[in-house]
């Protein structure tokens, strides 16, 4: 049995759901990111088969040789034996470190987020879709992050010239699991994005150049500003996402190799305190907010709720992808089905805030900063945009994804049209107390 063979046999089961091969190699123009982040949430495997020099450090789970039922055809008697003296990383460590780097870069990336929109909400703003930069910037990581060759090296080995081989190791690895699926999903927001769409729609899109109330308007501009914020975002955001991937190439010379050793001894058991440290402690600063002697309390609607309640969203996107985006291959129902359920909850929590009583102007401050954690936090975690444009760019046929794409912009649209239209359009939007 060749080299090539042993190699194709020993990291067989790391080719966990991934995605079928694009009809068309760009490798000598634009750059197909190949797969999408829907093949980045499954969790790290680990082979019980014997790993070669050249392929991923990272050891199986066992150092036992497999038992027939468990190996390949013809991987017995050719195998390379597993060394003996490394220490094996356990499935259960394995999990651990994940969910640990998840919940991390969730934190993470909700702030980033929040930043984001602060940022670019000022007056005078060409685009008054506040969350319009932090999903192109969302996009832009994960371009980079599904195309870069270099920053894992280490984990496929330096020998390796096996592209595929290299993006289903990469899809093991803890690290690159947080920053796709925690840093660049909670960084991006389909939920907010779909918000913005109909708020367009309704002529209620808050304009930061404007001191007094929106002015009412055609109806035909109000479906011109709709469309406007679609084709914005879905454009920039898959432009980034294309982008992220050139700038990984023009940068490969000059990409640094994370350290096996970096990663596997401090950076991995590092995050485990990390990320639940850092859960646990916006837990209690949602309890006892540093302003809570101030006359007005801000820190838990701004940014302390948020990051509460965003691990949730992003564990619960993590493993939805994970039991249902291979159903269907030409459609991603676990990427839909979280896009859909947040969207839906992000109208609930819309509507309840601006209702006079619950957290409109007469209502409780701590419940309204609660509805606006849950939108920012739990709602703008559950949903994504850059799994969304990377799953469009990465579906084989285009007919496939331009069905995905206008399918979860109409259904997500239809659900805030009922939910938040039929409070808008009958006794208005009344102004939040915490607003």
């Amino acid at each position: 049995m060749d080299r090539q063979s042993l190699n194709s046999a020993t990291t067989a089961p790391l080719l966990f759901n991934a995605m079928p091969p694009p009809e068309s190699d760009f490798s000598e123009g634009w750059p197909q990111i190949n797969g999408s982040e829907r093949d980045q949430e499954h969790p790290p495997t680990r082979s019980t088969a014997p790993v070669d020099s050249t392929s991923s450090q990272r050891q199986p789970c066992t150092t036992r040789a497999p038992s027939p039922e468990e190996a390949p055809t013809g991987a017995l008697q050719d195998a390379v034996p597993a060394p003996t003296n490394t220490k094996t990383l356990s499935k259960n460590a394995t999990y651990l470190y994940t969910i640990s780097h998840l919940i991390f870069f969730a934190i993470f990336g909700t702030l980033a987020r929040l930043g984001l929109q602060a940022l670019t909400f000022y007056t005078g703003a060409p685009v008054i879709t506040s969350v319009l930069w932090a999903n192109v910037t969302g996009s832009l990581v994960m371009g980079f992050l599904a195309e870069d060759k270099n920053l894992f090296k280490e984990e496929w080995g330096a020998h390796n010239s096996n592209a595929q081989g290299h993006k289903a190791i990469k899809k093991t690895i803890p690290l690159y699991i947080g920053l796709t699926t925690g840093f660049c999903g909670c960084c991006t927001s389909f939920s907010s994005f779909i918000r913005d769409v109909f708020l367009a729609l309704s002529n209620s899109l808050p304009d930061p150049s404007l001191d007094s109330a929106i002015p009412s308007r055609n109806g035909g501009y109000s479906f011109m500003a709709l469309v406007a914020v679609i084709l914005l975002t879905v454009s920039l955001s898959l432009s980034a996402l294309i982008f992220g991937a050139h700038l990984a190439l023009a940068l490969g010379p000059y990409t640094p190799t994370i350290s096996f050793g970096l990663t596997r001894r401090f950076l991995d058991p590092a995050m485990v305190l990390l990320g639940w440290g850092c859960w646990l402690g916006a837990v209690f600063m949602a309890i006892w907010p540093p302003d809570r002697n101030n006359a007005v309390e801000t820190w838990r609607g701004r940014a302390i709720f948020g990051i509460v309640f965003a691990p949730v969203g992003c564990l619960l996107r993590f493993y939805v992808s994970l039991h249902l985006n291979t159903r269907i291959p030409a459609f991603p129902v676990g990427t839909f089905v979280v896009n859909m359920f947040g969207t839906g909850i992000e109208g609930l929590c819309f509507d309840l805030q601006h209702v006079n009583g619950i957290a409109g102007v007469t209502g409780s401050l701590i419940g309204c900063q609660a509805l606006q954690g849950v939108m920012d936090g739990f709602c703008g975690a559950t949903t994504t945009v850059s799994t969304w444009v990377a799953e469009l760019n990465g579906l084989s046929k285009r007919r496939h994804a331009y069905f995905y794409g206008i399918s979860s912009i109409a259904v997500a649209l239809g659900l805030l049209v009922v939910i938040m239209g039929s409070l808008s359009w009958t006794r208005g939007f009344d102004t939040p107390v915490c607003g």
